[in-house]
């Protein structure tokens, strides 16, 4: 039996995790979020693994708001990076294991082809910049790590692109949503099964390293948008355009398509198409507002 601490646990991915983990009898899961365990205070993590004897941390815990942090650098680096460094101090004291969830947003997006794990890595921005230091702090620190760099996460948890353009699109007879920017969308549910499928086969001690997960498949934002209008049955016309057509103070990655090769080979994990997996969270989505 493993004794598994996740952080973030009131996100999207850390609320899958919790109702995937109802029927795991095999496990004890210990979900916190800031106001249980303040992950920047490490002498409350160092008590918090000590104390309830963690062999595995899943750090679903982040500074996510890509825009605001240009202007908030300091959290966003306190919680991208600070935090997980302590996280991994902690382990490596306690012979634990960390999971850690990164980004696309390490790459600058300039590829035509799918990311592989060792490529090279350039962040457009603070927050970024601020996951790339977070992994980089972990490889530092001597501790057992798995660290997973996903994209476009969505889940019916949390607020999430899935749930803005469903609500977006009832409310309005047109929307434009970009078309140039394309990578691949992650169902969270899928990423949690992933990491507990990892967990529950007990064979990552000995392959730590940087994997990639999103779901199969690549479209636009606009792709993505269409699919989610259809699967709502909503009558909303949506129009392409360029990125240019919404300022931000950060520039998105073009192109962050991951390659999951790694992942699947090492672990042997099972990826859904990304319709396959939306179509699933719509239809949960439908049954939580009906």
């Amino acid at each position: 039996m493993h004794r598994i601490l996740i952080t973030g646990s009131n996100g999207q991915l850390g609320s899958e995790i919790r109702e995937l983990s109802k029927n795991d009898s095999s496990n004890f899961f210990f979900y916190t979020d800031v106001a249980e365990l303040d992950i920047t205070d490490k002498s409350a993590v160092n008590n918090f693994i000590e104390n309830h004897q963690i062999d595995i941390v899943v750090n679903c815990a982040a500074y996510t708001q890509v825009d605001k942090a240009e202007e908030d650098e300091k959290t966003a680096f306190l919680i991208n990076t600070t935090a997980p460094g302590n996280l991994a101090e902690a382990c490596k004291k306690y012979d634990a294991t960390l999971f850690h969830i990164s980004t696309d947003y390490v790459f600058d997006g300039s590829n035509n082809v799918p990311y592989i794990e060792t490529e090279s890595t350039s962040p457009l921005g603070v927050y970024g910049r601020s996951k790339l230091k977070g992994e980089e702090i972990i490889q530092q620190s001597g501790c057992s790590y798995i660290i997973i760099r996903t994209s476009w996460l969505y889940s019916s948890f949390g607020h999430n692109f899935v749930k803005t353009i469903a609500r977006l699109s009832s409310e309005k007879d047109e929307l434009k949503v970009v078309f140039d920017q394309i990578g691949t969308p992650t169902y969270a549910r899928d990423l949690a099964t992933a990491i507990l499928e990892i967990i529950q086969n007990n064979q990552f001690k000995d392959r730590k390293g940087i994997y990639h997960y999103s779901n199969e498949g690549v479209c636009s934002w606009y792709d993505f948008a269409i699919a989610i209008n259809e699967y709502f049955g909503n009558e909303c016309h949506i129009r392409p355009c360029h990125s240019d057509e919404f300022p931000a103070k950060v520039t998105r990655p073009n192109y962050s398509v991951l390659d999951k090769t790694k992942i699947k080979s090492v672990f042997g994990v099972e990826i859904g198409y990304w319709r396959d997996s939306l179509c699933k969270c719509v239809e949960l989505l439908k049954q939580n507002n009906s």
